[in-house]
């Protein structure tokens, strides 16, 4: 996760186990003090303190940023609050946990007063590649202490040339996006309302990085393969009325940005006078058997927008499918039919099934087709024999 100077770094950080030991009981402040009596003295008068009235908290570390991408190598800086109860002279001693299991050495903090006091402690990492990983601070001293984790992302873009030879094998990307369903009316309460759907598409297999934005925050980020299209999503749980849109940046050199994908959000305790009318689906399909061949096309009809998918049977096996997209007045749209010939038992006749699923009902069409005709073979008239006359015989006179 880390960048090779910071493993060497937190390899030279490391402390003695004695020497952590101490802190957490607040006996040592450093390798310095430890060595001399007075500090021992004054750190074992601290310990004797009741441990149960020692609250100690540090907030989650923040980084800035927190989720990088683009050029690298690139600086991350981290930041959390230490909260120490102080009576007099109090030591603060605290280390950095890293996401690879490695740690930062111990720093000591000296403190005097007697409130509760607020330490920022800071610390900046470099990284030249990408990682996705968190960041904790551990209290090891006046009272052991280990805050959450703060994560963070880093996603290195490699430099683009605009003036090198494309070939063949470059690659092209697009992405769409739309919402489902795009408007919600009902309770807030919590679980995803609204899911947004996003389609990467490549002209050839290759890993593609992308990420979500929703009104301009990036709220959804990952890598994933891609061989010719592939679906990615994510979800919210509205507490509030509103509209907005989401969508699907593609990163890197080839990317590309989606559509976007607007939403609306009316929250109510119960549903109103006069909802809005739910978005229906309904086919028709047209099915005829020419030359022993099946040829079937249809009709889709929606009542309102969305996305409705279909799938073509013959004779219970799938032959294809698709999906097709309506705007907000819905209508009536033609969708690909399939032309396939006939073999075997399929030529004494059978069925074809249409299937179609929109946002909210789905529909299906079944239609029969007639066994092919063959025409009779034409048959050759058996010739009717000549008979033949055979002169009776002659008696001489």
């Amino acid at each position: 996760m880390m960048s090779v100077g910071l493993a060497r770094k937190a390899a030279a950080f490391g402390a003695s186990a004695a020497m952590l030991a101490g802190l957490a009981a607040g006996l040592v402040a450093s390798p310095a003090q430890a060595a001399t009596t007075a500090t021992a003295s004054a750190a074992g008068k601290a310990a004797a303190k009741p441990a149960s009235k020692l609250r100690v908290s540090v907030s989650t570390p923040k980084a800035s940023p927190r989720a990088h991408d683009g050029s690298c190598p690139v600086k991350v800086d981290f930041s959390a609050r230490i909260r120490v109860p102080v009576k007099g002279k109090t030591v603060l001693a605290y280390r950095w946990l890293h996401g690879d299991g490695s740690k930062s050495k111990v720093k000591v903090v000296r403190l005097k007063g007697k409130s509760t006091k607020t330490v920022t402690v800071k610390q900046s990492i470099t990284f030249k590649e990408d990682v996705k990983g968190w960041e904790a601070v551990q209290v090891l001293g006046p009272k052991k202490f280990t805050s959450k984790k703060g994560r963070f992302a880093v996603s290195c873009e490699q430099p683009r040339d605009d003036d090198r030879v494309r070939t063949h094998l470059d690659r092209t990307v697009s992405a769409t996006a739309w919402a489902s369903p795009s408007r919600y009316v009902g309770p807030c309460t919590p679980g995803d309302k609204i899911d947004f759907v996003g389609r990467i598409e490549t002209s050839r297999p290759t890993w593609v990085r992308y990420r979500w934005v929703l009104n301009g925050d990036v709220v959804d980020s990952g890598k994933i393969k891609v061989r010719d299209s592939r679906r990615v999503g994510f979800g919210i749980s509205p507490r509030h009325s509103g509209d907005g849109y989401a969508q699907l940046q593609v990163l890197g050199r080839d990317g590309a940005y989606s559509n976007r994908a607007y939403y609306k959000v009316w929250c109510k305790d119960s549903a109103p006078d006069h909802p809005e009318p739910v978005t229906k689906v309904s086919a028709g399909a047209t099915v005829v058997n020419v030359n022993c061949t099946v040829n079937a096309s249809a009709v889709v009809t929606s009542t309102g927008a969305g996305r409705v998918g279909y799938v073509w049977k013959l004779n219970g096996s799938v032959v294809t499918s698709g999906d097709t997209y309506f705007g907000r007045n819905g209508g009536s749209k033609s969708i690909s039919g399939f032309s396939s010939p006939l073999s075997g038992d399929a030529r004494k006749g059978g069925t074809v099934t249409l299937s179609v699923s929109g946002p909210n009902n789905r529909d299906h069409v079944v239609k029969s087709y007639s066994a092919c005709a063959f025409a009779a073979p034409k048959s050759t008239p058996t010739p009717t024999p000549t008979p033949t006359h055979t002169p009776e015989p002659t008696t001489p006179a």
